[in-house]
């Protein structure tokens, strides 16, 4: 199988990256055949979120709540956080360290289930390629998991398959900072 097979998907799919004074900015669309509730709950239920998601997310589903994130394997230390916006089944953002996340949902009028976008913004455009990798990676599990099936590689493996397209597409500046410790 090729790398662009090995990828999973059409080329839409794969993260964009730019910069905005200070910060960078990834942005990812997603489509996925499933309805907004349905998708709502993986993207914040504890139960869905064990497949998907690089952390555990502990504290309020509400604006202003304190969070807290460990990795499940942990992997680096626990991080601090806080939900900024939390409009079901709409809009989720909040502080992952020294990251934005914000994930927002809208019905697909194409397809019939929704469309996924993700906003990443952070500080480090040096981490840009690794970090792209690795939402995409996220995300590509999430699909899996709205389907109810595991995804058909491990999760490194599929990082190490799409993080040289990221470092390619975003350049040497955004590839300052390597793969994650194993």
């Amino acid at each position: 199988m090729n790398p662009r097979e090995q990828a999973g998907g059409p080329e839409d799919e794969y993260g964009t990256c730019a910069r905005a004074g200070d910060v960078s900015v990834l942005r990812y669309r997603r489509r996925l055949s499933h309805p907004r509730e349905k998708v709502w709950r993986a993207l914040t239920e504890d139960e869905h979120l064990a497949g998907w998601f690089p952390t555990t997310i502990e504290g309020a589903r509400a604006p202003g709540g304190s969070l807290r994130f460990n990795f499940r394997g942990s992997e680096q230390a626990p991080m601090e956080g806080e939900m900024l916006a939390f409009d079901p089944p709409s809009v989720m953002e909040l502080r992952w360290a020294d990251d934005l996340l914000r994930f927002e949902l809208t019905p697909d009028a194409e397809g019939g289930g929704c469309v996924l976008d993700l906003i990443v913004t952070f500080p480090e455009h040096g981490k840009a390629a690794r970090d792209a990798a690795g939402w995409h990676v996220c995300l590509d599990q999430l699909g899996h998991v709205v389907d109810g099936r595991a995804p058909p590689w491990d999760t490194p493996d599929r990082w190490r398959v799409v993080h040289p397209e990221y470092v390619q597409r975003l350049g040497p500046e955004a590839s300052v900072l390597g793969p994650p410790e194993e």
